[in-house]
């Protein structure tokens, strides 16, 4: 699919360009403070999770999902760009072997039709290719489109991984669960399960400020904060939630082995804060290496991540060849 649309844009009139990102930017978070209720403590306090029985579910699938892209052509300033997203969940049972009961990709063209000369946009619109298409302010200064194409890239891999993860809900056994790499909020469905658990890498969102903040950033590996339950951003839904510190951040960085956890908002949820994070603690072995982000990566998802990027399309990684002029000699 991928060779012929894009030979086809190319033949159409369309710039051959040849730009792959560093690396996948991850997810976004909002950048903002939101505010927090707490549930468990007055204020937030740090729990050590040492002497908690850990949570010993039957059966678990892990859920994540990756994104890769490239730009393959310019129709006068505006990019196009060719991505691919993909999900999987990987289920590890009695015998402790992780295997793949569920996976679902998606090729993709993202720009700007109405830019586009009008041979080009006809080429992409037969050639049997989905297209996405960013804002119509975007589409003018390149740099920003391609951020805008990235986002909508984004987009794209958050939906097919709730889908997914909605789809995984219903197979679930009655001792199974399933954890998500990141938020359950965005999804009804997630957000109210009693065996959905969502981890979060990332920390845009703030949640408090003060010496409240420096509590929550500044947490000893193996303890956890009081749960709270983050304050309602547009359509997310209510779910409890606590940090947890999976490495000793001394030495390091403030957020280094640091996770959010999400959980349904429940009394349930407060009741086995401290079992789930035991066990999540024991979901960092064997260490997610050479990961850069293994401190705070469970090893099951970077399994997932693994299993998703060895089925990627090749031509779609990152590369060091040259970008030297070819002069000829």
């Amino acid at each position: 699919m991928a060779g012929s649309w894009v030979d086809a844009i190319l033949a159409a009139g369309a710039v051959p360009a040849s730009y792959v990102p560093d690396a996948s930017a991850g997810r976004t978070d909002l950048d903002e403070f939101t505010g927090a209720d707490l549930v468990e403590d007055a204020e937030l306090r740090t729990r050590s999770v040492a002497d908690a029985r850990p949570l010993s579910p039957g059966a678990v699938g892990f859920l994540d999902g990756i994104e890769q892209w490239r730009v393959v052509g310019y129709g006068g300033v505006t990019p196009i760009v060719r991505g691919y997203v993909a999900a999987a969940v990987r289920r590890r049972g009695p015998d402790r072997r992780l295997c793949t009961t569920s996976e679902q990709s998606r090729e993709l063209a993202v720009t700007r039709l109405a830019s586009l000369a009008a041979p080009v946009r006809r080429a992409l619109e037969t050639c049997g290719v989905d297209v996405v298409e960013f804002a119509a302010e975007e589409a003018g200064q390149p740099a920003r489109a391609i951020e805008a194409a990235r986002r909508e890239l984004e987009r794209a891999r958050l939906a097919l991984e709730r889908a997914l993860a909605e789809r995984c809900l219903a197979q679930l056994g009655p001792d199974e669960w399933l954890v998500v790499d990141g938020v359950l909020s965005d999804s009804v469905a997630l957000s109210a399960h009693p065996r959905a658990v969502g981890v979060i890498k990332s920390h845009g969102a703030q949640y408090f400020e003060g010496a409240e903040l420096e509590r929550a950033l500044t947490l000893p590996a193996g303890h956890r904060t009081s749960v709270f339950e983050p304050r309602s951003r547009g359509a997310r839904r209510a779910i409890y939630s606590w940090y947890l510190r999976f490495w000793p951040w001394e030495g390091n960085d403030l957020l280094y082995g640091l996770v959010r956890v999400e959980a349904r908002a429940h009394a349930d949820t407060l009741a086995r804060a401290s079992a789930m994070s035991a066990w999540l603690l024991r979901e960092r072995s064997p260490l997610s290496t050479p990961d850069a982000r293994w401190d705070r990566l469970l090893y099951p998802i970077h399994d997932v991540e693994t299993y998703l990027r060895s089925r990627a399309p090749n031509d779609l990684l990152s590369h060091h060849a040259s970008r030297l002029p070819r002069t000829g000699s």
